[in-house]
């Protein structure tokens, strides 16, 4: 089925081909059987999430908008899509740094995941929102309630969604200042997340390392994870800007006297 194609191209990181794949699919749903317009909503849906893993966010937002006023028209097993795309929206939001809308977000469609979980088995859907509610407390100095989410839910991840938890919780780590644990737990437990989650295990490293006043280091991890950026992911993801920033950030710090 091209649709499963299309998911295991995802899933592989091939993002550029999974979304052309997509929209070529979206674009002529009737010749390849099935309900025209469930076909074209799930394609459309895998061409956004694609191009989201990808670093391109912020110029989905619009069609993100306007495929969720279509889905929210409908009624049974398109809610659960309607909740994979409402919540690829969040990720868009905490890309762009609008924490406290992701934050609501978030909450919202955990709410909805809650009434028609008795339908459908929901746990993958709850995990990458909840992943995406961590980094949005992260985002906002919540620390704590990251770290809390984070771990509380890391046992039952895998794939990208381990990585990108695992990530939440160094940072949240990072961001209570308790260096020496974010980087244990970093080289602890280090989940393969894919091309998606290029440099970000990094980053929250070299934060710790710096932290720790292991300047050297931290740059070293820091210019690793600005390199896996810019060979994996597309040159606009927020990702790299914030790799970009952290290396300046500590090179140019004078280093601590011996």
């Amino acid at each position: 089925m091209v649709l499963n194609r299309i998911q295991d191209l995802l899933e592989a990181g091939r993002f550029e081909q999974a979304e052309a794949e997509a929209r070529a699919l979206a674009a002529s749903p009737r010749a390849r059987g099935g309900d025209p317009g469930l076909v074209s909503w799930l394609a459309r849906s895998l061409a956004a999430g694609a191009a989201i893993a990808h670093g391109r966010g912020a110029e989905l937002l619009p069609e993100l908008e306007t495929l969720i006023t279509e889905l929210e028209q409908t009624v049974g097993a398109d809610r659960q899509l309607l909740l994979v795309v409402r919540s690829n929206r969040a990720a868009v939001l905490v890309q762009q740094d609008r924490h406290t809308e992701a934050e609501a977000e978030t909450q919202d469609i955990l709410r909805g995941t809650t009434r028609i979980a008795h339908l459908t088995k929901m746990w993958r859907i709850e995990l990458n929102v909840l992943t995406n509610l961590a980094a949005a407390l992260n985002g906002q100095g919540r620390y704590e309630e990251a770290e809390a989410i984070a771990r509380g839910n890391l046992p039952h991840a895998d794939g990208p969604i381990a990585a990108f938890l695992h990530c939440a919780l160094v940072r949240s780590l990072n961001g209570q200042s308790r260096y020496e644990e974010a980087l244990a737990e970093a080289r602890r437990y280090t989940p393969v997340g894919g091309r998606a989650a290029s440099g970000a295990l990094e980053i929250v490293t070299a934060r710790a390392l710096h932290g720790l006043g292991r300047r050297d280091e931290a740059v070293a991890t820091a210019r690793e994870a600005l390199t896996a950026c810019e060979q994996f992911l597309h040159p606009a993801h927020p990702r790299i800007k914030e790799a970009q920033w952290l290396l300046t950030h500590i090179i140019a710090e004078k280093p601590a006297p011996e």
